[in-house]
């Protein structure tokens, strides 16, 4: 199975995937993670573009044709990056699952967002006004939405098990 999680940075969504990941013994792919390597590759001003993305979509095939959950972390904002997740998947023969990730108290949101300390040598998080201004395309009904204002992590990934029949 292909786990695709999305949501603005700061919501919540790296704690659950990974929370996630530890829980079913997945395989965890974060495409911050790729992306800084190619930033330290290239300096840290290089433009990644679409490379990030589409690293990952191979290294989560690799890993779903091994016969491994895969764990997808990233913001997704953008239709086609769903889009190309759920080729990912269709090409592996598995299923995929959508995630979307929300901070519904937009006061904690921010709070997170601007205390919150990088786990990735050399990445600089976005700034508040740069996650609100960001270009974010609607989910609509298909993702699992969930809530980290309402519920921690370790109910998320309870409920999330239990709904994926994951254990």
């Amino acid at each position: 199975m292909l786990i695709i999680f999305g949501g603005l940075p700061g919501s919540g969504k790296t704690t659950i995937a990974r929370h996630l990941a530890q829980e079913i013994r997945g395989v965890y792919v974060r495409v911050d993670t790729i992306e800084q390597g190619i930033r330290e590759y290239h300096g840290v001003d290089f433009e990644v573009g679409p490379a990030g993305y589409v690293a990952a979509y191979g290294v989560a095939q690799d890993n779903l044709a091994l016969g491994h959950t895969v764990i997808a972390d990233s913001v997704n904002g953008l239709r086609v990056t769903r889009d190309a997740w759920l080729l990912v998947a269709r090409r592996a023969g598995v299923s995929a699952v959508e995630i979307e990730v929300v901070c519904s108290d937009k006061t904690e949101h921010r709070r997170r967002a601007e205390t919150r300390v990088t786990d990735v040598a050399g990445l600089i998080k976005p700034s508040w006004k740069a996650i609100v201004e960001r270009h974010y395309e609607d989910w609509g009904q298909t993702p699992i939405a969930v809530d980290t204002a309402t519920m921690n992590a370790s109910e998320i990934v309870a409920d999330l098990v239990s709904k994926l029949k994951l254990a």
